[in-house]
């Protein structure tokens, strides 16, 4: 039996509550992980630290250090973001998937230029360009981040074609890379461990499925306006 708080089934999206070091042993077979986990820096989420910031509630999910172990045995073609903050707990890799948050190369911003993931599944390292800072964004304009590390829809659809079968991601959040799959009609498996983020992830995934035409990414297109410093 799974230990499992909650399980929710939304047509090929199979989503658990709970600790996925718990509920990881006893899934059926699935065939790549790509996952966004903790990466154990301490993150401050508030915003509050920044003129006119948003302040958010401040958990402690990014205090202890990140053990990729777990995710690392289960021996499947693995997209792991964040990696570059527990390289050295990771294997050495040659090929790394880099996102470009920025268009401009002189962007004065308060976050990273882009984010790295750490891969066992590419020949050769990729690049994916897609702006994403702050209200200025390449799709999900107007939409509030459900997650303090919420990555673009269109991101984890795009790593979802490095790898074939089903997905799992063990630490689900807000259920962005489960959206993904539904895009692209693949089968998922989701694992989040606070109530919070599942119940968003599940609502997130339901209305992915109600969209006639398949795709759910929101208001796709960011507003024409051109921020000085990141976009050209």
């Amino acid at each position: 039996m799974i230990p499992y708080k909650r399980k929710v089934v939304i047509g090929n999206a199979e989503l658990y509550l709970g600790d996925c070091l718990d509920i990881l042993p006893h899934l059926p077979k699935v065939d790549a992980v790509i996952t966004d986990p903790p990466y154990g820096i301490n993150y401050d989420a508030s915003h509050k630290k920044y003129k006119n910031g948003i302040a958010r509630q401040i958990g402690n999910w990014d205090v202890l250090p990140f053990n990729p172990q777990p995710i690392l045995s289960l021996n499947l073609p693995t997209i792991l973001w964040g990696g570059n903050c527990f390289s050295s707990r990771l294997p050495d890799a040659s090929s790394w998937i880099v996102w470009v948050k920025i268009t401009n190369q002189n962007a004065d911003i308060r976050q990273s230029d882009c984010e790295l993931a750490w891969t066992n599944c590419l020949k050769r390292s990729r690049v994916f360009k897609h702006l994403w800072v702050g209200a200025y964004r390449n799709s999900e304009s107007g939409l509030r981040n459900q997650h303090p590390t919420q990555k673009p829809i269109a991101l984890m659809q795009w790593c979802c074609k490095f790898v074939s079968g089903i997905i799992l991601d063990p630490f689900m959040g807000s259920g962005t890379t489960g959206v993904a799959c539904v895009n692209l009609n693949r089968k998922f498996i989701g694992i989040e461990i606070e109530l919070k983020y599942f119940d968003i992830a599940c609502r997130r995934i339901e209305t992915a499925y109600r969209q006639p035409d398949g795709l759910f990414y929101g208001k796709q297109t960011a507003k024409k306006i051109k921020p000085r410093g990141l976009i050209k």
